[in-house]
């Protein structure tokens, strides 16, 4: 396993990542006044690069659902939120839209007498897009929603060490909802070709390295006092319970969500040290287009206020 200060070391990140860096510096030093909870919430999948000019690269499965609909679930519990997701990954808000294709939803408002014409919404769209709008601009009034992108595992594990220590002056009024789904593997600079790997060359061989685990300095050093939750995707249901429970052993944070990849979406498993609390949709909530998100994100929220008061 790669060492965590080698791996940061070895690695350049774009100067957007110190952009980043100081918006959220900025975010958490508003709300430190504010006195509310401050929740990051990480989302979508990194993507590993398979060469310096990269042609080619190594992607994780995740278009960020859990991450963008449970941001806006902390929203309504009034927290704040750093949402930290995947470059066109789904985001907050804009997900309700994105069967809609932008233009077929616009029309020009204009007569031939006028020259000034606008743009305006389709009477037929205008309820949902004034609803989303409405609600956005809300969250966005009261700078309750910061907003950063990452691309590469690299981005992501820079933005992740950065956010975690911003969110250190709040104590335990900062909560880590980690959803994105992060690679195991990846391939170090001094071992990458710089240029496009040529299919001429012959069959392709990878030795990858195991990517160094962030829970660790996070939960210890980064933001020791902070709520932390991680989660854990397996496709066999027998090693759910017994791998959440060893990921709670070995890096000592509050919670590990289990869900498994056919069934995440109707139902998970809430693990901490003392219980196992599965959190299921019914039929009929199904059916009315309940998240699932809406009751995992209110068991969270209501795990965050219990260690606040007894912390």
């Amino acid at each position: 396993m790669a060492d965590l200060e080698a791996f940061f070391h070895e690695d350049s990140f774009p100067e957007t990542c110190t952009e980043s860096e100081n918006k959220a510096k900025e975010f958490v030093k508003y709300h430190e006044d504010t006195g509310i909870p401050v929740a990051l919430v990480t989302s979508g999948g990194t993507k590993v690069p398979l060469e310096g000019n990269t042609v080619r690269y190594i992607d994780n499965f995740s278009i960020g659902t859990r991450g963008a609909v449970s941001a806006e679930f902390f929203l309504q519990h009034g927290y704040a939120v750093i949402f930290l997701y995947r470059c066109r990954s789904l985001e907050p808000f804009t997900r309700h839209l994105q069967n809609l294709h932008l233009l077929d939803i616009l029309e020009v408002n204009s007569n031939e007498h006028d020259r000034n014409s606008s743009v305006v919404v389709k009477s037929d769209y205008c309820p949902q897009v004034l609803n989303v709008l409405k609600t956005y601009q809300d969250v966005k009034k009261k700078r309750q929603l910061l907003m950063l992108e990452f691309n590469t595992l690299g981005e992501y594990l820079y933005l992740l060490k950065a956010c975690s220590i911003a969110l250190s002056p709040l104590g335990n009024r900062a909560l880590l909802y980690l959803a994105a789904a992060v690679s195991d593997f990846y391939i170090p600079k001094d071992k990458m070709p710089e240029h496009k790997i040529q299919s001429s060359d012959g069959p392709l061989q990878l030795s990858l390295e195991v990517v160094p685990k962030m829970l660790t300095p996070l939960v210890m050093e980064w933001v020791p006092n902070a709520f932390v939750i991680s989660f854990k995707l397996e496709t066999d249901p027998s090693l759910l319970i017994s791998k959440s429970k060893q990921a709670l052993d070995r890096y000592h944070h509050q919670v590990v969500i289990g869900n498994l990849l056919d069934t995440r979406k109707r139902e998970v498993v809430s693990v901490t040290k003392d219980q196992e609390n599965w959190i299921r949709l019914t039929d009929k909530e199904l059916s009315l287009g309940v998240e699932i998100e809406s009751k995992i994100v209110s068991e969270i929220v209501q795990k965050h206020r219990t260690f606040c008061s007894h912390d």
